[in-house]
């Protein structure tokens, strides 16, 4: 019998595997947005709206999970849970675990063993107090039950397969930029393309980003967190756009079968976000200790590190 490691198991729920994205694709659009790792952010959840409304065009924007986390704060839940189900939304292993806990999942992150096990315990603590916020929330189990683990949206003419982990399953780190970094990792992701049938896989979950061009047609973006700051000394989060078009407003980006894949720099009122954050999650808390410094100072992580075999922007 498999030993249950809270927030490092993988539970079989969770898994589907690359074929089930071979699918029809279940959106068609010239531009698609897609945010995963909101975290509860209310003012990057202001931002990524605001830019947003002014695409042009035949578009989409996808939340692709853990759009909760530290908004312990009924209000706040309340605001994030609204906004992001008037949009396309798939359920991370936040939303999984507030819906439907699963036994001996934890927080539900999967994490491997390269993450620590006081972090790991602190995220199975902070899942377990945002689940009493959202018992309060009338519906919210059930609206975040009904979510998808995955979809493809078709860009153009192009398929791209948009997850919360990997091609795997719902909290797989085979897109982690440290998986990516390897030879077979990057060959992993080649053959997840083509077992699903798509240009481009979107993710997010594992928290840092990447977006590696696996060849001239195929490429994996993970856009690490939109409510966090993802590099060493900022306090920005970052969207993936992929459109048919190249945006203005792209802090990198990489052209994949006639598609614009961009990292989008989420600018959000980052003192209003911390002084939001220090209130939920004061020192000595569980989010504090795990997150804080990286809100306040970015991760020790830099965007030379997350752009992979890419063109400049121009």
């Amino acid at each position: 019998m498999t030993e249950l490691r809270p927030g490092r198991t993988c539970p079989v729920g969770y898994r589907y595997g690359a074929q089930a994205l071979a699918a029809p694709a279940a959106l068609r659009v010239d531009t698609l947005w897609v945010a995963g790792g909101l975290y509860g952010n209310v003012f990057a959840l202001e931002r990524l709206l605001e830019l947003y409304r002014c695409e042009p065009g035949r578009k989409a924007l996808v939340f692709n999970g853990d759009f909760h986390w530290f908004d312990v704060d009924a209000a706040d839940f309340l605001r994030v849970n609204r906004s992001v189900l008037e949009h396309c939304a798939m359920r991370g292993n936040v939303e999984t675990e507030l819906a439907n806990p699963a036994e001996g999942a934890g927080c539900g992150c999967g994490y491997p063993e390269w993450v620590g096990d006081a972090d790991v315990a602190r995220s199975n603590r902070i899942i377990e107090r945002l689940r009493e916020t959202a018992l309060g929330v009338r519906g919210a189990a059930a609206a975040l039950a009904a979510l998808p683990m995955h979809l493809v949206a078709q860009v153009g003419g192009e398929r791209v397969g948009v997850v919360h982990g990997d091609a795997e399953s719902l909290a797989g780190w085979g897109f982690s930029q440290e998986v990516l970094a390897h030879a077979d990792g990057a060959q992993a992701a080649r053959d997840a393309c083509a077992r699903a049938g798509v240009r481009v896989f979107a993710s997010s979950h594992s928290c840092l980003p990447v977006l590696q061009r696996l060849d001239a047609d195929l490429a994996i973006v993970n856009n690490g967190a939109a409510g966090m700051p993802n590099f060493a000394g900022t306090r920005f989060g970052l969207a993936t756009r992929i459109s048919l078009r190249p945006g203005s407003g792209a802090l990198y980006r990489v052209q994949v079968a006639g598609l614009s894949v961009e990292a989008v720099a989420l600018e959000y009122d980052a003192v209003a976000w911390e002084r939001s954050f220090l209130a939920q999650w004061p020192p000595g808390s569980d989010a504090h200790r795990s997150y804080y410094r990286r809100i306040a100072h970015g991760p020790r992580y830099a965007a030379a590190q997350a752009l992979r075999v890419a063109q400049e922007v121009t």
